[in-house]
């Protein structure tokens, strides 16, 4: 609870907190706007595939020519990794492959990383953090994006003394979004191609948010680092509002929905029929608490945690994030406490690609918000025996197989290169969910 001040007197030393961000994309210029307003911290490069539209990026959130003139801008990540005069490295491409490519030269070059990329995370985080762990540097999840939000509840509640019975976010979700592509997509948003694409909207990159692959991706991140259990069959998006959290997300055999304790779950805004929820929670995060006795159950209710017939159980949640606007809590936390702000500890959720439709062989797999699969959650020890395809290797590859709508792809399905820096890295986490 002392970030700003301990910044403040590095910043008074002359010696404040320096950043590179790689990816100057929605997030990354959310983050870039709050920058000139926290003194004490700089950006000291921008990496972006057009350094062009980065700068452009940083007129657009109110940077002056003095600031944009101070920072370095290349169209290298890797080269910003390696620059000597940064602390932190955000990563913010969303691209798996590429993240894993630059937390790794990170770590070479002895460089905090907060990994924005949450993609590149569920595919190979547990090895990721064990490189950072042994280069002796942070690895952190992005505050403000709901995974780090929601490790933070649930740490909170751990710390507190109270069990955790259930913990995720808000989306919105109807069974019908995993068929959706991004021809169809802005119609669900209530927008036309044109006003989307005026607005610089990428329609494989939203319409990830609606067939429910960012809420698995997102999930899977929260499992690993909070230590949670998967619904065996995959997330359920349960329609429920804020006042509803701990009576619906209580185990099965308590009148809830989940098949048990310590869950992770993504609560839809709208019911099956389309209607929307009342009070519902599509851009928060929320934690469901075990009171661990009577006395503490009593005090839920005497301080206004309503449980009633919820028992020992009562909800917490906060209404909104703020993505990159909440990102210099990471940076900072990395910075100057050495802490992330949410970290893989485990291997115990995996995001794997589902046929959107019935796909043959020969056909092309197009990646996260595509036209061919969808991310689903999955047990990670389930995905591992079975052998399938995890959703951020699922791009640019040729099936040998038909494969039915509705099943996973396995990795028999398609050839993988066992020498590509990604599947290797994927290969190591694997080794160490065992």
């Amino acid at each position: 609870m002392n970030l700003f001040s301990l910044l403040q007197a590095r910043a008074a030393e002359g010696n404040g907190v320096r950043a590179g961000l790689i990816g100057a994309g929605k997030f990354g210029s959310m983050f870039l706007s709050q920058v000139p307003h926290t003194r004490g911290l700089t950006v000291a490069a921008i990496a972006d595939l057009d350094p062009d539209r980065a700068k452009r990026a940083c007129e657009t959130v109110g940077w002056d020519a003095d600031l944009i003139g101070s920072a370095a801008f290349t169209d290298n990540g890797e080269a910003l990794c390696a620059m000597p005069d940064i602390d932190v490295v955000i990563e913010a491409t969303g691209h798996p492959v590429a993240g894993i490519r630059h937390a790794l030269t990170a770590f070479a070059a002895g460089k905090h990383i907060v990994m924005v990329n949450v993609e590149a995370d569920v595919l190979a985080g547990p090895a990721l953090a064990k490189r950072a762990k042994d280069a002796g540097v942070v690895y952190s999840m992005a505050y403000g994006d709901q995974p780090a939000l929601v490790a933070e509840m649930v740490d909170w509640a751990r710390a507190a003394g109270f069990k955790v019975q259930a913990a995720g976010k808000g989306t919105k979700y109807l069974p019908a979004y995993h068929q959706v592509t991004p021809d169809d997509v802005w119609t669900h948003y209530g927008l036309t191609p044109e006003e989307a694409a005026a607005a610089g909207m990428n329609p494989q990159m939203f319409n990830s948010f609606l067939d429910g692959t960012k809420s698995a991706i997102e999930m899977a991140a929260i499992v690993n680092a909070c230590d949670l259990n998967v619904p065996e069959e995959g997330l359920k998006f349960p329609p429920c509002g804020v006042d509803d959290l701990a009576h619906t997300l209580r185990p099965a055999g308590e009148g809830g929905v989940l098949e048990g304790k310590g869950m992770v779950e993504a609560v839809s805004s709208l019911e099956r029929d389309g209607r929307p929820v009342f009070r519902d929670l599509r851009w928060g995060v929320y934690v469901v608490l075990e009171a661990p006795n009577d006395y503490a159950t009593s005090c839920f209710k005497q301080y206004g945690l309503t449980s009633g017939a919820t028992g020992p159980y009562a909800a917490m949640y906060k209404p909104f994030h703020l993505i990159g606007l909440e990102l210099g809590i990471s940076v900072l936390s990395a910075a100057l406490r050495g802490e992330p702000t949410g970290s893989t500890r485990a291997f115990r959720g995996d995001c794997v690609a589902v046929a959107k439709r019935d796909l043959k062989a020969g056909e092309m797999l197009d990646g996260e918000g595509g036209y061919t699969v969808y991310g689903k959650l999955m047990p990670s020890a389930r995905s591992i025996a079975a052998g399938a395809l995890p959703i951020g290797l699922a791009h640019g590859l040729t099936l040998r197989n038909d494969v039915p709508a509705g099943a996973p792809v396995a990795q028999s399905d398609v050839d993988l290169d066992e020498n590509a820096e990604a599947v290797r890295m994927r290969r190591e986490a694997e080794l160490l969910s065992r």
